[in-house]
């Protein structure tokens, strides 16, 4: 399952790893998700919670993560397949700067339209 499928899923009331791993994740989740509603529309306010998410994914990756790494073959192994089975390696997408400038095309557009 990829990132978009997972999240989708989530949103939707699926219940996903994260859920299922530990109740605090999922109230953190839930934290989040109301910063952002708080957020809803302060594009100024949403960039800087993303901009915190993947600081916290860098030091959480780069830190502890890094450092509980199997040291023999077969705990690779079963880490390799947990991660697989899991939804694959977590990942931060970035906006394509093309996807965020749509808005500022469409946004144009409509201006230009409207001055005519």
């Amino acid at each position: 399952m990829d990132d978009d499928a997972m999240l989708k899923n989530h949103a939707t009331g699926g219940v996903d790893e994260i859920t299922l791993r530990s109740q605090e994740l999922d109230q953190l989740a839930q934290a989040i998700r109301s910063i952002a509603e708080r957020s809803k529309g302060d594009g100024a306010a949403i960039l800087a919670l993303l901009r915190v998410l993947e600081i916290l994914h860098r030091e959480i990756r780069e830190g502890l993560f890094q450092e509980s790494l199997p040291s023999n073959r077969r705990a690779l192994y079963s880490l390799l397949k947990d991660i697989e089975a899991s939804g694959g390696w977590p990942y931060i997408h970035r906006m394509r700067l093309q996807e965020f400038l749509k808005n500022l095309i469409v946004e144009d557009e409509t201006c230009s339209e409207t001055e005519r």
